[in-house]
């Protein structure tokens, strides 16, 4: 991808420095590297779902998560742990499943995809 991508400006003073996009069946998260204007690094990590009005028309339904660095290991410890205890109890649930669909060489870059949202 073109570098241009991640350094791209936003309003409130961070510039992105490197995205991830997961699509997840009816989900997509942003996984987004962020830069402040000292530097330092922090995470948002965006959950974008799909969301049918009564009126027919669809709308999407964004959640944002902020992550700065001196969580940066709480965060991690405490969503490896979890992981371990599922995969223990449900290690069907990590089985690879064939309905995903993962993005190809022609898929939208990560900033019109969102802006798509």
């Amino acid at each position: 991808m073109n570098e241009d991508k991640f350094r791209r400006e936003e309003t409130d003073g961070s510039e992105d420095v490197y995205s991830k996009v997961v699509r997840a069946g009816k989900r997509t998260y942003f996984f987004d590297v962020k830069s402040t204007r000292n530097g330092d690094l922090f995470l948002t990590i965006t959950e974008s779902r799909k969301r049918m009005n009564s009126d027919g028309t669809s709308r999407f339904e964004k959640n944002k998560i902020y992550l700065y660095k001196e969580d940066f290991d709480k965060y991690a410890d405490g969503l490896n742990e979890v992981m371990e205890f599922v995969k223990k109890n449900k290690p069907d649930y990590f089985e690879q499943n064939d309905s995903c669909v993962t993005p190809t060489e022609e898929s939208l870059s990560i900033d019109e995809e969102f802006d798509r949202l």
